[in-house]
């Protein structure tokens, strides 16, 4: 459809200059002689002249309209490539948040086993003070042991409620990611 409307345009043109050529030479005296043919070459010059810069302008508007095309088709292209290079972005960071929170679960369930080893020890050696009639060592300890099994436990809260707000956030938005994400990024794990 679009090739033909060009190639319509252009019969039509090649038709006009035919007819007036035509009508020239049948307008033209019958002895052409000496400078009486230039009568007849200069209408048809001017003709071929005038149809010359129709062609020319037909050209000219078809190779246009052929670049908008191509423009408007590469900038669906370019943005169909950003929007599928922010969706695997989005999916990457996605994937490398999981595979975080997976190495940081495995790390803390190995803290939590020592961890829990120490404090069962210092509780342990607290008791065996009280025990042994050493009050005061004995409490110091216990307390000691409590205070931080406490920090611990909170620690633990507040490391699931994180877990919890990165798995309820991630993938809604970038927006969001964004906003989540340094905060977990920048957030030493001890």
């Amino acid at each position: 459809m679009y090739e033909t409307k060009y190639m319509f345009k252009y019969l039509i043109g090649i038709v006009a200059i035919q007819i007036a050529t035509v009508g020239l030479v049948m307008l033209a005296p019958e002895d052409l002689q000496g400078i009486t043919w230039l009568r007849l070459l200069i209408p048809l010059l001017v003709v071929a002249l005038f149809s010359a810069f129709w062609f020319s302008s037909l050209a000219k508007h078809k190779s246009k309209d052929d670049l908008s095309s191509l423009q408007e088709q590469h900038a669906r292209e370019r943005e169909k490539l950003q929007v599928n290079a922010e969706r695997a972005k989005t999916r990457m960071m996605k994937k490398t948040q999981q595979e975080i929170a997976k190495e940081a679960k495995l790390t803390h369930g190995k803290a939590n086993f020592k961890v829990g080893a120490t404090l069962a020890g210092a509780m342990g050696f607290g008791a065996l003070m009280l025990m042994t009639e050493m009050m005061t060592l004995g409490i110091m300890t216990i307390t000691t042991a409590g205070g931080t099994l406490g920090g611990y436990l909170y620690r633990g809260y507040k490391e699931r409620k994180r877990t919890a707000l990165l798995n309820g956030t991630i993938g809604n938005t970038l927006t969001e990611e964004r906003k989540v994400l340094p905060k977990v990024v920048n957030k030493k794990i001890t």
